[in-house]
């Protein structure tokens, strides 16, 4: 902080989570006597181990970085008026003003709220409550459903329920791994880097990486599906061919677990692996051999982030 107060108070420590990415990494924040702040990974948080990216190492510099950032409520009192600064009743009145003239003139439906994906449970609570349960419509939305309504869609499809199937202690337990729509390496970089741990004590483990571009991720692959975009599942279908075919499949688990295999084999026999790797601008070989990587692994696990779901097939 450029001006810290000349009043001390007794220094504080907290452990919270990163708010940047969906890994959710354990952080301990510090506050000295002056209201300065520190952060560092938490060594005993399980998802990073006291790891900590560029982005959540440096937190708590913007969050006492005040050189370009609002510090107090500002208006204008028309279009034509300066920005000034005001008290936070006169912001908050002013607020409700503009609202309840809307309202009053073309009904709740002519307003709406677009909040934050960093938003807490309890804020997403109390923003959704204002809006359906006092202002009374339902145009409320935020940038999360841009990142998980795909998913939590296609989740409920094929899973039954919108719950990731898998925990982060998996990955030391995993001999091939499947990473699709996803460069880890960047915006996932802890995660990632507990993959590169478990790569190279294991180099046996084996990596495919299915992305159009050659990412910072595809250095850990032993195979790169540099596939055509928007071929994903073509791409997926000529996999589960080749698996059903071969029978690298457990068919016990799935006659006891699952329906739909019939459905499901009849699909993905609609293209061959040839046809399918002419469409997806691939060799049909390396989808051969990212099917054989993946069925006969004692252990297996896929890897997507929002190059699959924020499309207009990411349900699929």
């Amino acid at each position: 902080m450029s001006n810290p107060s000349t009043t001390s108070t007794a220094p504080t420590t907290a452990r919270t989570t990163c708010c940047y990415c969906g890994v959710g990494c354990g952080m301990i924040v510090r506050k000295d006597r002056w209201g300065r702040l520190t952060s560092e990974g938490d060594p005993e948080y399980p998802v990073n181990r006291g790891l900590l990216c560029s982005k959540g190492r440096y937190l708590h510099q913007t969050a006492m970085d005040r050189s370009d950032r609002l510090q107090f409520p500002q208006m204008r009192w028309s279009r034509a008026h300066p920005m000034e600064r005001v008290s936070w009743d006169s912001a908050l009145d002013r607020a409700a003003a503009v609202f309840k003239t809307m309202i009053a003139k073309h009904g709740p439906e002519s307003v709406a709220f677009y909040v934050s994906g960093q938003l807490l449970t309890e804020e997403y609570y109390v923003a959704n409550k204002l809006m359906k349960g006092f202002i009374g419509c339902n145009n409320i939305d935020t940038n999360s459903r841009l990142c998980m309504a795909s998913a939590a869609t296609g989740y409920r499809l094929s899973l039954g329920d919108d719950a990731c199937p898998i925990g982060y202690e998996d990955i030391e337990q995993c001999e091939c791994f499947f990473i699709t729509g996803s460069n880890a390496a960047w915006c996932h970089p802890i995660l990632f880097q507990r993959l590169e741990k478990q790569k190279t004590e294991n180099p046996k483990i084996g990596i495919i990486v299915v992305d159009p571009r050659r990412t910072q991720t595809c250095s850990i692959a032993d195979l790169h599906l540099q596939i055509q975009p928007g071929t994903d599942v073509t791409l997926y279908n000529a996999i589960a061919r080749h698996l059903i075919e071969t029978n690298l499949i457990d068919r016990d688990f799935i006659a006891e677990h699952t329906s739909g295999i019939d459905d499901l084999t009849k699909q993905v026999s609609a293209l061959t692996i040839l046809e399918a790797a002419a469409i997806c601008k691939v060799p049909a070989a390396d989808i051969v051999k990212a099917a054989e990587m993946i069925g006969r692994s004692p252990t297996f696990i896929s890897m997507w982030a929002m190059g699959l779901n924020q499309s207009v097939i990411g349900t699929n």
